[in-house]
């Protein structure tokens, strides 16, 4: 089947047998590493993407049911920033040390965009319950939900990358 959809803000299309999961074209189509695939049962969330804005365990997901619509993955994710410029997510992840294998982190990024458009100010337990799904085996979810907190602020102006991670 031949399919066609937006991929990180360009159009794109593919051919694909129709059990193709779309973890699997993101891979090994496209070459877009960053989709970790981690369990194969959409238990662990590394294999998150956004699709039309909403998180979504890509290794559930069948290629064709992205037909016609936008998906954005973890390389794509600062599209529109300047060159080597990082998403405030990304940032965050990075300067409160959210990650230790990095592994879950494409996941984690990805269901934090989208808990952020949600919930732009998110309460602790609104963190929590935004990644559940998401699973981390090295680091603890500590620096994440600092990492999701610094970004929020960031995000909303509030403060900047510095002030946010003190």
């Amino acid at each position: 089947m031949k399919i066609s959809f937006d991929l990180n803000g360009t159009a794109r299309s593919a051919e694909v047998e129709p059990r193709t999961l779309l973890a699997n074209l993101l891979r090994e189509q496209f070459g877009l590493t960053g989709t970790h695939v981690g369990c194969d049962t959409s238990q662990c969330g590394c294999c998150t993407v956004l699709l039309d804005g909403v998180a979504v365990k890509s290794c559930s997901l069948l290629a064709v049911q992205a037909q016609g619509r936008a998906v954005t993955t973890v390389e794509g994710l600062a599209g529109d920033l300047p060159a080597g410029q990082l998403h405030p997510v990304q940032a965050a992840f990075t300067e409160c040390h959210a990650l230790q294998c990095g592994f879950c982190t494409p996941g984690m990024v990805m269901a934090t965009v989208s808990l952020l458009k949600d919930k732009p100010l998110p309460s602790d337990a609104e963190i929590e319950q935004g990644l559940a799904g998401n699973l981390c085996r090295c680091t603890g979810y500590i620096n994440i939900a600092k990492a999701v907190r610094q970004a929020a602020q960031v995000m909303q102006g509030s403060a900047t990358a510095g002030e946010a991670a003190r």
